[in-house]
């Protein structure tokens, strides 16, 4: 029985609705938390923060704030390419108009602006659902793009289009720019990636995430029973942007230094985060996180291997890691819909009865 939870009882209520109320999972997760912080940044160099742990742990806030409005409130988005642009360009330029500030105020006010944004297109949400909030979406995603372009004041009226995150420092430390450590732009990533995740948890587990999962599973009876429509979605649409703002304020000036928005952030992104959050699982925190884990270090895994291990040329391997990433994709689909969190909750269910098959 190695997870149970025979034994471990509970004499308050605050006791039994914390966040993790079973006794093994705070320790797993307490072990979690001191490895990423106090080990992790001893032994990674270039190579793992900018092939694996950066994207991993950017993709996981924008994977928790699209979960968010997808897998908790039912509000189908398609732009959230779009959305990470927003993030991205209000970051570029609150860091360029304020350069005084320091950048974690300007990653979330980025996330603020985007919030308000999205509370914007969300708006249709109000009167149309299903795939036809998908095509409005998706229509954000394209009208961001062509504004970002097209408007020269959001790049700085630069001749190339693109922008450059200037070097900033926290605490002395750089944590944008070339000169930044592999250790420091992890560990900043890391504090915003705990903290969404933390916000998201307690938001979905409370009076929020019940309005948002009642409006999901029939949006008429909820409302009947006193759930009002306009602040739950548009609220889903508010905290969802906020994340995805985050994650492209952080994609941008710590992960890529220069982006241009149709490569950057075009519908490839949108889908690309879509699929992590279909994978790991609708409706879950932890989901988000195993999506983004898994989409980011599959490429990875698949290249080192096709093309370091069997020593196959780059492009065939590229078109290989599409098929299986899309076969994949249908096969969790089919087999198991609620991706790779309920599969965790499966295996948690063995190990209770653990070594006993009854």
């Amino acid at each position: 029985m190695f997870y149970r939870e025979a034994g471990d009882f509970k004499t308050s209520y605050q006791d039994d609705s914390q966040t993790f109320p079973i006794k093994f999972d705070r320790y797993r997760y307490y072990a979690v938390l001191i490895a990423a912080f106090a080990v992790v940044p001893f032994f990674i160099n270039d190579y793992w923060v900018n092939a694996v742990f950066l994207p991993f742990l950017i993709y996981a806030i924008a994977a928790i704030g699209l979960n968010i409005l997808v897998g908790y409130c039912g509000q189908v988005s398609l732009g959230t390419g779009g959305f990470m642009a927003v993030g991205a360009y209000a970051c570029y330029k609150l860091m360029t108009g304020f350069p005084e500030v320091s950048i974690f105020f300007h990653v979330i006010l980025a996330g603020g602006i985007t919030s308000a944004v999205c509370v914007l297109f969300g708006l249709p949400s109000l009167r149309i659902k299903g795939f036809y909030l998908a095509v409005a979406t998706l229509a954000a995603q394209f009208f961001l793009v062509w504004l970002f372009n097209r408007v020269s004041w959001f790049y700085n009226y630069s001749a190339s289009g693109q922008i450059t995150a200037p070097e900033t420092q926290v605490f002395g430390t750089a944590v944008t720019g070339p000169e930044t450590a592999p250790w420091a732009a992890y560990l900043f990533c890391l504090v915003f990636t705990v903290a969404c995740a933390i916000l998201a948890r307690n938001l979905t587990r409370g009076m929020a995430g019940r309005k948002w999962m009642a409006i999901r599973d029939m949006d008429i009876a909820a409302e009947i029973i006193g759930v009002n429509p306009l602040k739950a979605k548009l609220s889903a649409f508010a905290i969802s942007g906020f994340f995805v703002g985050i994650s492209g304020a952080l994609f941008f000036a710590v992960y890529l230094g220069a982006v241009e928005v149709g490569e950057a952030f075009g519908i490839n992104k949108s889908f690309l985060v879509l699929f992590m959050v279909i994978i790991g699982g609708l409706g879950s925190i932890f989901g988000s996180f195993a999506g983004a884990a898994f989409l980011v270090l599959l490429p990875v895994l698949l290249k080192n291997v096709l093309v370091g291990g069997l020593g196959w040329p780059t492009d065939l391997a590229a078109h290989l890691e599409f098929m299986i990433v899309g076969g994949l994709i249908i096969i969790f689909l089919i087999a198991e819909p609620h991706g790779l969190a309920q599969l965790w909750r499966v295996a948690k269910e063995k190990l209770r009865l653990w070594p006993f098959p009854h």
